[in-house]
């Protein structure tokens, strides 16, 4: 896709032209331009300088995007233009005030003028058309663009403002000229009738209360770019380098990969590397949302844009110029903002022929209030006033100005929408559907458990345990050391250490035997399970993996290890809740397991006993009772996360481009999720009061203006008209604005369910055709053995499920076809476990 800069758009008008025109390209398969950010993003084999030729045809300027750093917010364009509009501002008042002094103060209220005007009706209709005249030459480019686009067939907001101007300037020196006439027969009644009914100063009125809205829409329009400004700002601009032994300060952009830089505390970091020396805490909050600063250390990535806040860092760099983290979010959120959200189509067709039609409007005004007997002076005011009050900007501006402030909210918080159609979808979400493992709980084992038999103490325990498991590679064996070392406990040599598959471990300790694994092995003993078994139940049926120990043959207690949830998994789904979100976990688990983690964390409902491959068949059903978006990590869930109407990649850190996700929540909090949901309907709602505010203006506006309620005594002076319009565009940006005013957390934590509560549903694959093969496999001692028998048994073509024992060191497996031993054989033993046969 490529990124153009477009140049002379002023309203909806100028950008649906320009789409067109280069949408009608052979080649362009997708073209999207926004008047809000004057860009557009066109896909497709078309060569740039065609696309280019084809906008200034259509009467605009483009240029293709240049280098990233330049483009975004270093030129101060935006800053620019808000000065240039300034001054003409200032400069059209100084006339302006003059103009209205000369024809409403002292026409009207009889203030004084000098003695060469004060009883010359022609002097003072002069002077008034010279003023009026020097504010048309000052708002010149109303007329150059407006009229220049109507020669292009493409009649523009520029274009209605122009021939109002226009009108009212022709018609009062048409005036003027027939007062000179009058003058000079001496009919002095019609010299002052025609004074009064001039409108130089409609005309100058019109151009400066134009140049007034669009004064404040520049301003407004700055401000929504807030966020995405900030992102850019906290960029340095210089990086401190090691080169040929010695401290070097270069531009940020000239840092190449591989060197090493240096931050001090206090300083921005300038590029994306790896700390090599050194350790700080920084503050990562510009990227994640977080504000507790995030401890660095040898070894840990750091981004640019980020805060060294307490010590002396030494990195390579990895990542520099326009592939650094900061860069790509930012372009990110200005790629969203050059697409376009589904709700702004209807905009969008009534942007097409809006001017057209406007101008059609303002020619039968005039025609019919001529035909009924109005004034040329009345028709043509009422005529005026339909194409100065119309305002196609609040159109083109509605969507794209909280489009772009939602994003840069987002940005902010740690929350990256890539297109404005997935902002709008996240807005309308019922369903979230979530994966367990990484999402709900931390994808990882922890011990939750230690029980004490025998007279053994928890330290005296969990020391032997850790000592044997260290030299383990088993992931349980890493939870039991972890939970140690958490105790800050000092571990013990082991010796004449060995693990017995299917068993558990045993070895030396301190001169003691200790033993690891299942309690009739570690025991010694048949009837160890009735004397023991009943203590482990209630940890088996929660969904956790008991293991065993003995010291000299005596079982000293028992440790369990599960998969935690997160601790703030209760509170974000809370919080789901609380916004009407029905939430649903999807697992490979049992139902007695899933159940028990859906219970703890508050989910609704849980889709058990998935296949891999079955998760996007489970959300593609979910799709039939909702607007479903889809949790997981972007990488393992994609075909899911592909099927739901919202994918949600979390916890991806700083790798912003996930293919598969529309929404990329860069921490690991489920709370992103429910500021997500609730910033999408917050921008949601704010694109329908703007798109509601822009029509409504012109329904009722227009036909104000055309004079369909004089009868009721209501009429429209052009002026008023003007005003009108000038501040309709300014209304919808500072409505937009209001969404920096939105808090992203409803804040209201709804009860977890009972147990009874939960619905839970068991997957049922069909049965017909398939086939239950039965095979032994030795070496299994957990739940986690299970799944690394099951993950490379289900890889095998044809096998639709696999349901590994460990006690019964038995696996079930479920095809479509017979599979054979060998290939049976080969995937067991590829996961590191010993095939037995086929059960008889």
């Amino acid at each position: 896709m490529e990124q153009y800069k477009v140049t002379g758009m002023s309203c909806a008008a100028c950008s649906a032209r320009v789409e067109k025109a280069v949408s009608d390209l052979p080649g362009v398969t997708s073209c999207t331009v926004s008047l809000l950010t004057n860009s557009m993003s066109v896909e497709g084999d078309v060569k740039p300088d065609t696309v280019i030729a084809a906008v200034e045809k259509a009467g605009y300027g483009a240029a293709l995007k240049g280098d990233a750093r330049q483009d975004r917010g270093g030129d101060g364009n935006e800053g620019r233009e808000l000065v240039v509009l300034l001054r003409r501002l200032f400069v059209s008042l100084g006339f302006l005030l003059v103009l209205m002094y000369v024809s409403m103060g002292h026409l009207m209220w009889g203030w004084p003028l000098p003695a060469f005007l004060a009883d010359n009706p022609v002097a003072i209709a002069t002077t008034e058309m010279l003023l009026a005249l020097a504010v048309m030459i000052i708002n010149q480019k109303f007329f150059t663009k407006g009229f220049g686009a109507l020669w292009h067939r493409s009649p523009n907001m520029d274009t209605l403002v122009a021939l109002g101007a226009t009108a009212a300037f022709g018609f009062s020196l048409v005036s003027l000229f027939r007062m000179i006439g009058a003058t000079g027969s001496g009919d002095a009644v019609q010299v002052h009738e025609i004074l009064h009914n001039l409108y130089f100063e409609s005309a100058a009125m019109i151009l400066t209360l134009i140049t007034v809205g669009k004064t404040l829409e520049e301003y407004a329009k700055g401000r929504t770019t807030d966020a995405l400004k900030h992102l850019i700002q906290m960029t340095p601009k210089t990086a401190t380098v090691i080169r040929e032994g010695r401290e070097t300060v270069v531009p940020a952009e000239e840092v190449r990969i591989g060197e090493t830089f240096v931050v001090r505390p206090g300083e921005a970091i300038p590029v994306d590397g790896t700390v090599t020396d050194g350790d700080s805490a920084v503050d990562e909050s510009i990227l994640t949302g977080e504000s507790l600063p995030v401890d660095k250390s040898p070894g840990i990535p750091v981004s640019a844009g980020t805060m060294n806040q307490s010590g002396y860092l030494e990195c390579r760099a990895e990542k520099v110029g326009s592939d650094t983290a900061i860069a790509r979010i930012v372009k990110l959120v200005e790629d969203a903002a050059t697409t376009k959200a589904p709700i702004a189509k209807t905009a969008d067709r009534v942007s097409r022929i809006f001017v057209p039609v406007v101008m059609g409007i303002a020619a039968i005004t005039f025609a019919v209030w001529m035909i009924i007997g109005g004034s040329a002076g009345f028709s043509l005011a009422r005529a005026v006033s339909v194409l100065v009050i119309s305002c196609p900007c609040a159109l083109g501006l509605a969507t794209p100005v909280a489009i772009m402030v939602g994003s840069g909210i987002g940005a902010r918080n740690g929350i990256l929408f890539k297109t404005a159609a997935s902002l709008e979808s996240i807005g309308r979400t019922t369903i979230i559907a979530m994966d367990k493992t990484g999402t709900i709980t931390k994808g990882h084992p922890a011990v939750t458990d230690i029980i004490t038999l025998n007279g053994a103490d928890e330290t005296e325990l969990l020391t032997y345990a850790a000592s044997l498991e260290k030299k383990s590679e088993h992931p349980l064996a890493k939870a039991v050391a972890d939970s140690a070392s958490d105790r800050q406990l000092n571990l013990l040599d082991v010796t004449e250490f060995s693990a017995v598959p299917g068993s558990g471990l045993t070895g030396l300790v301190n001169g003691c035997r200790i033993c690891g694994g299942k309690l009739q092995w570690i025991a010694g003993d048949s009837l160890a399970e009735e004397r023991y078994g009943k203590v482990a139940e209630p940890f088996l049926q929660a969904g956790k993996t008991v293991m065993w120990f003995s010291k000299d043959g005596d079982v000293i207690g028992m440790i369990a290890v599960a998969d935690m949830i997160k601790p703030d998994a209760g509170e974000a789904i809370g919080e789901l809740k609380s916004l009407g979100i029905r939430v649903v976990m999807i697992t490979g688990d049992n139902e007695k397991t899933a159940g028990s983690i859906a219970q703890e964390a508050g989910v609704d409902t849980v889709i058990a006993n998935v296949l891999p491959d079955g998760k996007e068949k489970a959300v593609r059903d979910l799709s039939e009772e909702g607007i479903v978006a889809m949790v997981g990590d972007g990488v393992n869930d994609a075909p899911a996360l592909k099927r739901a109407q919202t994918g949600i990649a979390i916890g991806a850190g700083t790798d912003v481009a996930v293919d598969s996700a529309d929404v990329v929540l860069v921490n690991d909090d489920l709370k992103s999720l429910s500021a997500a949901i609730y910033l999408g309907r917050n921008v949601l709602l704010n694109i329908r009061e703007n798109l509601f505010w822009a029509f409504i203006y012109n329904i009722i506006g227009i036909p104000l203006a055309a004079g369909v309620f004089v009868f009721a005594g209501i009429t429209l002076n052009p002026m008023i008209g003007a005003a009108a319009m000038s501040l309709s565009s300014f209304c919808v940006v500072t409505n937009a604005l209001r969404l920096n005013l939105a808090r992203l957390h409803p804040g209201r934590r709804v009860k977890a369910p009972k147990e009874d509560e939960v619905n839970i549903i068991q997957k049922e694959e069909e049965k017909t055709t398939m086939k239950t093969i039965e095979i032994k496999v030795s070496g299994m001692m957990c739940h986690h053995c299970e799944a690394h028998v099951n993950k490379a048994i289900e890889k095998i073509p044809g096998v639709k499920e696999s349901s590994a024992d460990h006690e019964k060191n038995l696996v079930v497996i479920t095809a479509e076809r017979d599979i054979g031993e060998d290939e049976l054989k080969q995937a067991v033993e590829e996961s590191g476990y010993t095939f037995e046969g086929i059960k008889a």
